[in-house]
């Protein structure tokens, strides 16, 4: 196991370097200017002899090569550098959003992988029924479905028909303390609609693992030895089921990513995306690449954690990956 995190850590290394210098070249034949954008209304009566200056003080006059290898080997000696958009460092940046990103992403996944396996599971023991149908068409229909569109579909029937749920932010409007109860209720609403951009995947491939795992001999021995349906479910179907599951653990990250940037951005969630859409909007170099790496790393440890759960589930994988 450890032999083969080694070997996916070293690889990382050339993707992440060419993902960052990737950053730096689409930010440079952007037509946006950072230098404007960083100055506001004041850009527009500004001289330009300032604006020159303030160009040189963000390090935007520099070539392309030169600017990404500035900020690659401040990076590795944990200096991020400072972000133009948001008026301070990276780091710090980061620091702040990161944990309300990670706990989103988390309660999603959560309910993405528990409630997909559950119906799942329902859905094939009855294969044909009116449960699997009813739960495949809703799979589907979710599968094609934006998750912008979920999310304002959620706050249109949740918080202004029903009233039962906050619209977004993490505490409520009068508030300027963050209590738990307050970033609870306003959890509720993002997950969920993140959670159900993601359950179809992990429905679709319970139910059809399931299935198949139901006509394999293994299960319709243990039938045969007179144990219970339930037994035979849980104990024998559900394990070889599940198999391709965890492999899709490691392929829905880009998709989380990509969905928590929409929710959060929707919902006003203090995450990463914020941080992400302005830095983009506004040509903030060395916040968007940060960002950009902090994504790629995501994707590729969820590609490793894949990997060394089914290799755990299915001992005839190994850990020769």
């Amino acid at each position: 196991m450890a032999r083969m995190a080694g070997r996916r850590a070293v690889a990382a290394v050339p993707v992440l370097l060419l993902v960052t210098f990737g950053v730096f070249a689409v930010a440079a034949a952007s037509p946006f200017d950072p230098v404007k954008a960083y100055a506001g209304t004041a850009g527009l009566t500004a001289s330009q002899e300032n604006l020159d200056q303030l160009r040189a003080n963000l390090g935007a006059d520099q070539p392309l090569v030169p600017r990404w290898w500035d900020w690659l080997t401040s990076a590795l000696t944990g200096d991020l550098g400072d972000s133009s958009v948001m008026r301070q460092p990276v780091a710090d940046v980061i620091a702040e959003r990161i944990g309300w990103s990670v706990l989103l992403a988390a309660a999603a996944f959560a309910v993405a992988v528990l409630a997909g396996t559950v119906l799942g599971v329902l859905a094939a023991r009855r294969q044909g029924g009116m449960l699997d149908r009813t739960v495949t068409s809703a799979a589907y229909t979710l599968e094609a479905a934006p998750a912008f569109w979920l999310g304002l579909l959620a706050i249109w029937v949740f918080a202004l028909k029903l009233g039962v749920l906050p619209a977004g932010g993490l505490t409520d409007t009068a508030s300027d303390t963050v209590t738990f109860g307050q970033v609870a209720s306003h959890l509720v609403l993002p997950a969920l609609v993140l959670g159900f951009s993601q359950l179809p995947w992990f429905l679709l491939y319970v139910r059809q693992g399931v299935a198949d795992a139901l006509e394999e001999d293994p299960v319709r021995g243990a039938r045969a030895r007179g144990l219970s349906e339930r037994t035979v479910l849980l104990g024998h179907a559900l394990r070889s089921g599940l198999l391709p599951v965890l492999t899709l653990i490691g392929s829905r990250v880009p998709e989380l990513i990509t969905g928590a940037l929409l929710v959060e951005t929707v919902f006003s969630w203090p995450g990463i995306a914020a941080a992400t859409v302005q830095a983009a909007m506004s040509v903030d170099f060395p916040l968007l690449a940060a960002l950009t790496v902090l994504a790629t790393a995501a994707v590729l440890l969820g590609n490793l954690l894949s990997d060394l759960l089914y290799a755990l589930a299915d001992p005839r994988v190994g850990f020769h990956g």
